[in-house]
């Protein structure tokens, strides 16, 4: 059976709930559904008719940002050279295990898991895209590869809130430095 597309409205709705959990999810302390639908804009009706859960929620922020990230790959490259478009990917990242980490914080060890195998391959995918082309001009070490980069990026999750501004994107720029060839 097919599924009923979604009214335009109730669309809207969805994507402003998914994108102010996302904001919020990235704040100390606990996320808390009343706060993500008064950020909306939209009644708990609404919210709880998208998002029976919380789990379903952070679920969808998660789902969200690794397409995302996955879909900026080829973008980035399209746009830029591939040594600036794994830079301007891997800032990215950076968001990306923000939102990563509060949302693992926030969810059951059992959906971690699944998050966690559902995203690995799409973006080690997207990482092999971009490390490929910047080899192509031989401005990336021929002897890296994804899962290389998968285990510095794991690095990022390990900031402390008070330290994120200033050491994420040191770390992504220490990264970057030894991916160069």
């Amino acid at each position: 059976m097919a599924s009923v597309p979604r009214r335009a409205d109730a669309a809207q709705n969805r994507a402003r709930i998914v994108e102010c959990a996302r904001a919020l999810v990235v704040r100390p302390g606990e996320l808390k559904l009343n706060e993500v639908a008064k950020a909306a804009g939209v009644g708990q009706g609404t919210l709880y008719r998208h998002f029976p859960t919380r789990d379903d929620l952070l679920i969808e922020v998660y789902r969200a940002d690794v397409e995302a990230l996955v879909a900026a790959a080829p973008e980035l490259l399209a746009e830029q050279p591939p040594l600036e478009a794994l830079h301007s990917w891997l800032r990215r990242v950076a968001e990306y295990a923000r939102v990563k980490r509060g949302v693992f914080a926030a969810v059951t060890a059992s959906v971690r898991t699944d998050l966690a195998g559902h995203s690995v391959g799409s973006i080690a995918e997207a990482i092999t895209l971009l490390l490929d082309a910047a080899k192509a001009q031989r401005v990336a070490r021929p002897d890296v590869d994804a899962r290389d980069v998968v285990l510095l990026l794991g690095s990022l999750m390990k900031i402390d809130d008070d330290e994120w501004d200033t050491r994420a994107g040191h770390l992504i720029e220490i990264i970057l430095a030894g991916l160069r060839s």
